[in-house]
């Protein structure tokens, strides 16, 4: 693991402006075959504790499950980890709002479309409908954000949304809360709740 989260890092200086030779190395090294572009370190989590959940080792067959800090870098990573770069299979997760960005950066790198799967606004609001509100605001209440939550709820600005919209809205309020509650909640997944394109994309790999 060790390892592939040093590949991980290679690739976001890599990205970032540096130079590729030491993911280049890692990829061959730690024997990467599959790189998981997702938006953010959130949906890493969630793939990730579904991947351990299902009993998957997932470095140990290759796989690393790259957040690119936002859709909109999709171009330069697919770019550096698909054919014209390390030529690595490619899968991943977009939001539907971001699904223009995927579909233009995997054309421009000539890297096959199937294995990305569309999440109808995120990953968070496929797990809150999944789970339903009522187990998620339990899973707060385990968490020991009950308060925080009864604070959020009584801002002016939040009382005339569905509840779904402000249990999503309250996860990305501080900085870390979307990437503890994307394992959380997965974790309390039984296994027919499991989000489709969570699902497919586990299945893809």
């Amino acid at each position: 693991m060790v390892d592939m989260r040093a590949f991980r890092d290679a690739v976001s200086g890599w990205a970032a402006g540096g130079p590729g030779g030491p993911a280049s190395d890692l990829a061959v090294r730690v024997g990467v075959r599959t790189a998981v572009l997702v938006e953010g370190p959130s949906d890493r989590e969630a793939v990730e504790a579904l991947a351990a959940r299902r009993g998957r080792d997932l470095a140990a067959e290759g796989v690393c499950v790259v957040s690119m800090g936002g859709a909109m870098s999709i171009g330069r990573y697919t770019e550096l980890l698909g054919p014209p770069g390390l030529d690595l299979r490619l899968a991943g997760l977009c939001d539907v709002a971001e699904q223009r960005f995927y579909d233009r950066g995997l054309e421009r790198a000539r890297a096959p479309r199937e294995d990305f799967f569309v999440c109808v606004s995120d990953l968070e609001d496929e797990l809150i409908r999944a789970l339903g509100t009522a187990r998620v605001e339990e899973i707060v209440r385990a968490a020991g954000d009950l308060r925080a939550w009864q604070t959020f709820l009584r801002q002016p600005a939040q009382h005339a949304r569905p509840r779904q919209q402000q249990l999503r809205r309250f996860l990305g309020t501080k900085k870390g809360r979307k990437i503890r509650y994307g394992r959380l909640l997965v974790e309390a997944l039984a296994p027919e709740q499991t989000p489709a394109p969570l699902d497919d994309l586990l299945t893809s790999l």
